[in-house]
């Protein structure tokens, strides 16, 4: 009887016994098979069906099993980074130089405590030969690139190398002892197997939680995630009639991941036409009537990616912008992020001739960010800084018809000026707020007008006043004391602090939405509605600016007592008091990074690198630029 079919009968009952949540997750596991063995590997598993040899009856018992399995996870372990040619052959951060021995969710925990109990047994083999679930396991790590991984991080040479030995085995074996030749392939046997679990709980631990910590990329996200027990993922994919299904249980559950998802393979099929970007620049701003030479090579990309109708594709003769052509730059211009004209100008040009492989790195960096996130277990509010939107969700379904959505303006590109990414929960409104102008700002941009200009306070409705801060949004009644040179010295020294009064020139507009954070970051709303019109709106010194105040309180005050219909809100932001109102229930609010988004429509939105966090993410992962 050979090594798997002793044991088959123990792992079925194992694997229904197994509960499916223990607590456990998965780091990097080891890899399995190099993309260049691959295709030999697996034609080495399937042909050995029917042809090879049982394994020795010293394996066959349950002791004999449990050793040389025992044996394999050991020197798995061992063999993790001893040998740089195991490693995968993209460059990675030297944090990660040793992906396999990366234990964040408990992957050598699962390995063990898949193998290292009573009754242990192979998972993926049946006699000599792997199961049909590990052949699948095998054609999803071979296609990680669908999902946004990387199929090298999931390879290894020592499968390939274990299973090209075969025959060399064989001959040793003519000379050798029946249960030297046997021992031999027990051992091999029992490695193949620990290899495909350890790569299956990195696929799956990359799969459900990313493949970084998110703090690593500063995205203060602080959210727990479930535990994941997988070393029963594992050990159902082993068992499972549809392993692809299995691995779609465990990936994120939002609608708009599974978008992503198939954006990309759309994207990676484009990405195979580098001529596709590849335009003449034009010597001026094009717009409706102009002769373009690049026009016929404009009108296929626009096609291709959904923005022109194949009917108005035109000929290879037609030069000119047309009003159907001007139309389908607007759509792309929309989807990028840009205003909306049909004139290819210096942006849409650049946006227009870049390379899709960029494109598709895009897509795989936010459904990489996609992975950080926790299940909604309430409605949040999530801010997508690069879009310069605002989604409040009426459920916890990521549904366009039950969320709320408006253009916000956020922190400038400057560092310290920057939005930060992070999660907190919104706890009051403030209407008709204070404005306590921070210390930065104060000694940058407050005082140097100050002291040129002695209406400089009245003009701006500006105070100085002693005391502590208005954050809580209680009533600052504050006396306001004069400009003289000490005040403005102690102003200067952060003793004394300058508040701006409530009104419609107040800088935070006539409502503030507070989330308490270590960042002082809050939403509010704006005088200055003229910036909304602006395609790239940060403008902001790391607050978010609304664009409708009102209907973002009426949302966040629909379960709050006091029947806070949108008149009773425009009321409240008009009757000259200052005001809080705490929301009966707290409310998430996640400021996020994404510059790639699905949507139902079908449409693929892309957005700039506004503060570069796609290259760090990238140098993270160990990726080249995508070019």
């Amino acid at each position: 009887m050979t090594l798997r079919r002793r044991g088959a009968a123990r792992r079925r009952g194992a694997v229904r016994g197994r509960a499916a949540v223990r607590g456990r997750a998965a780091v990097r596991g080891v890899r399995l098979l190099s993309i260049a063995h691959l295709g030999v590997a697996l034609f080495a598993i399937i042909v050995s069906v029917g042809t090879s040899a049982p394994v020795c009856a010293r394996a066959d018992d349950a002791d004999g099993i449990r050793a040389a399995l025992a044996r394999a996870v050991k020197d798995v372990d061992a063999s993790a980074c001893g040998d740089a040619s195991r490693r995968s052959a993209r460059p990675r951060a030297a944090s990660d130089a040793c992906p396999r021995l990366r234990d964040a969710h408990g992957g050598r925990e699962a390995l063990r405590a898949i193998y290292d109990r009573p009754g242990a047994h192979p998972l993926w083999l049946d006699g000599s030969a792997a199961t049909p679930q590990a052949l699948a396991l095998l054609a999803q790590l071979r296609a990680a690139d669908a999902y946004g991984l990387a199929p090298e991080d999931y390879a290894s040479p020592a499968i390939a190398t274990l299973l090209s030995t075969r025959d060399e085995a064989a001959t040793r074996g003519q000379a050798a002892t029946r249960g030297d030749a046997e021992g031999e392939r027990a051992a091999r046997e029992a490695r193949f197997d620990v290899e495909v679990s350890a790569a299956a709980l990195r696929f799956v631990a990359d799969l459900h939680f990313g493949r970084v910590d998110p703090r690593q990329a500063g995205f203060e996200l602080d959210a727990k995630r479930r535990p994941l027990d997988l070393a029963a993922v594992v050990e159902a994919l082993a068992s499972t009639r549809d392993v692809r299904a299995a691995l779609a249980r465990i990936e994120p559950q939002f609608y708009h991941y599974r978008l992503l998802e198939v954006a990309l393979r759309r994207y990676r099929e484009l990405a195979k036409q580098p001529d596709l970007t590849r335009l003449p620049a034009p010597a001026r701003p094009l717009k409706i009537g102009d002769t373009y030479g690049g026009a016929p090579a404009l009108r296929r990309l626009l096609v291709a990616v959904g923005d022109l109708p194949a009917t108005d594709s035109g000929g290879a003769a037609d030069l000119t912008i047309d009003a159907s052509l001007a139309a389908a730059i607007a759509r792309f211009q929309t989807r990028h992020g840009l205003t909306a004209d049909g004139v290819v100008g210096k942006s849409t040009y650049a946006a227009l001739t870049t390379p899709m492989p960029h494109r598709v790195r895009q897509i795989e960096l936010t459904l990489e960010r996609w992975r950080w996130l926790p299940a909604f277990d309430t409605p949040p509010i999530i801010v997508n800084v690069p879009e310069f939107r605002l989604f409040a969700f009426e459920s916890t379904e990521d549904r366009k018809a039950s969320i709320l959505q408006m253009d916000v303006i956020v922190g400038k590109s400057y560092p310290s000026l920057r939005t930060p990414v992070f999660a907190a929960d919104m706890r009051y409104v403030v209407f008709r707020p204070y404005w306590d102008v921070p210390a930065s700002i104060v000694r940058r941009e407050m005082l140097p007008a100050i002291r040129a200009n002695p209406r400089y306070l009245s003009e701006q409705h500006l105070q100085i006043v002693a005391g502590p801060t208005d954050a809580a949004g209680a009533l600052d009644d504050a006396r306001p004391l004069a400009a003289t040179p000490a005040n403005l010295e102690a102003l200067a020294a952060g003793r004394l602090r300058l508040r701006q009064q409530p009104g419609p020139d107040n800088a935070l507009g006539l409502i503030k939405f507070i989330l308490p954070n270590r960042y002082n970051v809050y939403l509010h709303g704006t005088p200055a509605h003229r910036l909304f019109s602006e395609s790239r709106r940060a403008f902001s010194h790391g607050c978010i600016r609304v664009s409708d105040p009102v209907a973002l309180a009426e949302h966040v005050l629909r379960h709050t007592a006091g029947g806070w219909t949108r008149e009773r809100i425009e009321a409240a932001m008009n009757d000259g008091s200052t005001r809080r109102v705490d929301l009966a229930t707290p409310i998430r609010v996640m400021i996020l990074y994404g510059t790639a988004l699905a949507t139902e429509s079908g449409d693929v939105l892309f957005f700039d690198d506004l503060y570069g966090n796609d290259r760090k993410l990238e140098r993270l992962l160990g990726l080249a630029a995508a070019s």
